[in-house]
């Protein structure tokens, strides 16, 4: 029996989601707890420490199942948007009160006021993609059901937030700082960039490289230089991931350069000392 990719299924040797007791062996199973995230951006760790690993990160919204809430602060969660799992802090993070998902927003960052006046106090950051639940307008402000005020027009109507050209919201992201386990506006990853794009086109896109890889990706069938490139081909190098803006330049979050940036594909390879492995369209 295959064990199941830990990234993206809750278990460990003492805990295992419920859902998993035929296929894991724990110490024991739980069911989990829904709760939604009401804090701009969360990490989320490899181990229950803030010096440990980000894996990847929890956004404002973001439906969670919690396995675990630890006395040290930390909660075992799983991000039901794409199902990675690991550890957030939970201080100030978890509403029990499902908010709905009609709204988003749309800006690349927002911030939430403490008063509906750009000169009152900054209480957090919300990023683009985030869902939001509304109250009333006041002025050019709208107040979050959770507390504060945002700029009301850097919101709105969840269909209205979808961009189908990802290409375009990748473009978006120009400068972003790269950050390990980024996958927002504020610093992102080469999968993260990938995956927010493809969100905010409405497709479902899994965290890393190599899930990117497995669910769209196919071994190139000719040497990568004879290969005809199209815009918005996802180009995937050994624990890389690109989108082809055109016929010879790569938009990605690179390692390399520390940010998100566009170059020509050739020049990519040459720095990552290694050939294109697949190719694939979401």
């Amino acid at each position: 029996m295959l064990t199941p990719d830990s990234r993206t299924n809750a278990f460990r040797p003492d805990l295992a989601d419920i859902s998993l007791s035929g296929s894991v062996k724990a110490e024991r199973y739980a069911e989990p707890e829904m709760k939604q995230c009401i804090r701009g951006v969360v990490p989320l760790y490899a181990k229950p420490d803030a010096t440990s690993r980000q894996l990847s990160q929890i956004r404002y919204g973001e439906f969670l199942d919690v396995f675990e809430m630890r006395e040290d602060g930390f909660a075992w969660v799983q991000n039901r948007m794409d199902r990675y799992v690991g550890y957030m802090p939970f201080k100030d993070a978890f509403s029990d009160e499902i908010a709905d998902l009609s709204t988003r927003v749309g800006a690349l960052t927002t911030f939430v006021y403490a008063e509906p006046d750009i000169k009152s106090s900054v209480l957090d950051v919300l990023t683009l993609g985030s869902h939001v639940r509304l109250g009333k307008h006041e002025g050019n402000f709208i107040k979050l059901a959770s507390g504060g005020y945002v700029f009301a027009k850097h919101v709105m109507p969840a269909n209205e937030a979808i961009t189908p050209d990802y290409v375009f919201t990748a473009g978006r992201l120009l400068n972003v700082p790269y950050l390990w386990g980024g996958r927002t506006p504020q610093g992102i990853d080469c999968s993260g960039l990938v995956q927010l794009a493809l969100e905010i086109a409405g497709i479902d896109g899994p965290r890393d490289s190599d899930q990117q890889r497995e669910a769209f990706g196919k071994p190139l069938a000719r040497p990568w230089r004879d290969v005809e490139w199209k815009r918005g081909d996802l180009v995937f190098f050994s624990g890389h991931v690109g989108i082809m803006t055109g016929t010879e330049h790569m938009i990605h979050a690179s390692g390399h350069h520390m940010l998100v940036t566009v170059e020509p594909l050739n020049e990519a390879v040459l720095a990552r000392g290694n050939d294109i492995e697949a190719v694939g369209k979401p």
